[in-house]
């Protein structure tokens, strides 16, 4: 049986990160759904699918052509029909376009099953926003990342610095702020934490930090 960490929370709150270094170290698969729904927005753009054409996006999602590798540290690769799309995939335009995608109940369903397929092997690490709520409910463990608007907009801030875009601090704040609105008052899987999730608040811990607290509540 494959045991599962589901990692849940919104935008920068750290849950990617921990959890590419928690399967790591367990040596368990990883599932970056966000990732699906960031790659959807992206076929979407370049096969002309608007974001209310939920007919035409629930199609692109069961017909996608997605690949995962690794990079030589550890890092997620992205493949769409073929092509790297890992840095697009990660640009402010490609999250604001998935959040909205995100938001309809059969381009989730169709989602859905492809998600439940990477439950394979020892143990799989899943973050998102609805692993623990939706994906997998039965879950071995449940976490649930938050911390502040503020704090969050940083992290993103500096990352985006790091990359050479020019960004404003209070305007990535504003979209974390707007991002959150609409992922947890959205009708299909809202942002919320499973019943049986631990809490944690990541404002004030490093990766380590929030690792070793995971570790700690692993009883498997």
């Amino acid at each position: 049986m494959t045991k599962i960490i589901t990692i849940d929370g919104p935008s920068g709150s750290g849950k990617g990160s921990v959890s590419r270094l928690l399967a790591k170290t367990l040596g368990f698969s990883y599932l970056d759904s966000g990732a699906l729904y960031r790659l959807l927005s992206i076929a979407a753009s370049r096969h002309q699918v608007v974001s209310n054409n939920q007919k035409g996006l629930k199609s692109l999602a069961e017909h996608m052509d997605i690949r995962f590798e690794t990079d030589d540290e550890g890092g997620l690769i992205a493949l769409l029909e073929g092509e790297d799309v890992t840095l697009e995939m990660r640009t402010e335009n490609t999250g604001e376009l998935a959040s909205k995608i995100a938001g309809h109940s059969d381009v989730r369903s169709a989602l859905l099953k492809r998600q439940r397929l990477f439950a394979t092997g020892e143990g799989l690490v899943a973050d998102g926003r609805d692993m623990g709520t939706v994906i997998f409910p039965a879950a071995d463990l449940k976490i649930y990342l938050t911390a502040s608007i503020d704090e969050r907009a940083r992290r993103r801030y500096k990352e985006l610095l790091e990359k050479g875009e020019d960004v404003s601090l209070r305007a990535l704040a504003e979209q974390v702020r707007a991002r959150d609105e609409r992922d947890m008052s959205r009708d299909v899987s809202p942002l919320v934490p499973a019943e049986d999730a631990i809490e944690l608040d990541t404002s004030n811990l490093s990766i380590e930090e929030v690792l070793e607290t995971i570790l700690d509540f692993k009883r498997f």
